[in-house]
């Protein structure tokens, strides 16, 4: 059995994306980071940045004690060697899977979540960092529909652990203010993975979990507020 320590965002959805599409068993433990439960000891014991996701396998290939992990690039790729699936066994399909799910984790995730808060959290609407995030994702998203210009899904012919990290980032691309219709390979490719039966079960298991997402004051301290010195009070 895992378990799989999930709220809400993209990141969250990655790791239901694949266990979804994997049919294994497992646990949904919802973790309110708008409620601050991210910063609950036992939370920060299997995921010390107090960050979703986190998953702990109860059955790990090595038969010794429960096994956690955090990261959501990590989770992927351990589930993938885990069940054999998502990630291509031969040298080169492999290397191309890891390359595209680490741009995501370094670039994708951290520049469009930073085009999210400037957009619709931060108090303050500053211009220059609005247009600044905004041509980011707009760049990166120019990267995406090069890549599939010639193939089906991102790292060639098969569906994987990149697809899986990338599509969550891509599904609020109007509050990121962006037009998929500027990138039509991303735009079919985004509509295909949508399709799959999986992807409904994943993001509908959202709406039980968190019906209807809202940023309050108190979740914006607990969201952006955080420092080393308020972590240790």
């Amino acid at each position: 059995m895992l378990d799989l320590y999930y709220w809400t965002t993209p990141n969250g959805h990655k790791i239901t994306l694949f266990l979804e599409e994997a049919g294994l068993p497992y646990r949904l433990v919802p973790v309110n980071i708008g409620a601050g439960e991210q910063f609950r000891p036992e939370f920060l014991a299997i995921a010390p940045n107090n960050r979703i996701p986190a998953l702990v396998d109860h059955a790990p290939a090595d038969g010794g004690a429960p096994l956690s992990l955090f990261e959501s690039g990590a989770i992927l790729l351990y589930l993938a060697e885990k069940t054999g699936r998502f990630l291509p066994a031969d040298l080169r399909g492999r290397q191309e899977t890891l390359q595209w799910l680490f741009w995501q984790m370094a670039g994708l995730g951290p520049m469009l979540g930073q085009n999210h808060h400037f957009r619709q959290y931060a108090p303050e609407k500053i211009p220059y960092a609005i247009t600044r995030y905004e041509n980011e994702t707009n760049r990166l998203y120019g990267v995406l529909d090069r890549r599939l210009a010639d193939r089906p899904f991102v790292a060639g012919n098969e569906y994987t652990i990149a697809d899986m990290a990338a599509y969550p980032w891509i599904v609020p691309h109007e509050r990121q203010g962006q037009d998929l219709a500027q990138f039509p390979h991303v735009k079919r490719w985004f509509e295909a993975i949508g399709a799959r039966p999986a992807t409904a079960r994943a993001y509908a298991l959202a709406k039980t979990v968190n019906a209807a997402p809202t940023v309050t004051e108190d979740a914006r301290r607990f969201l952006f507020g955080q420092t080393a010195t308020t972590l240790r009070s």
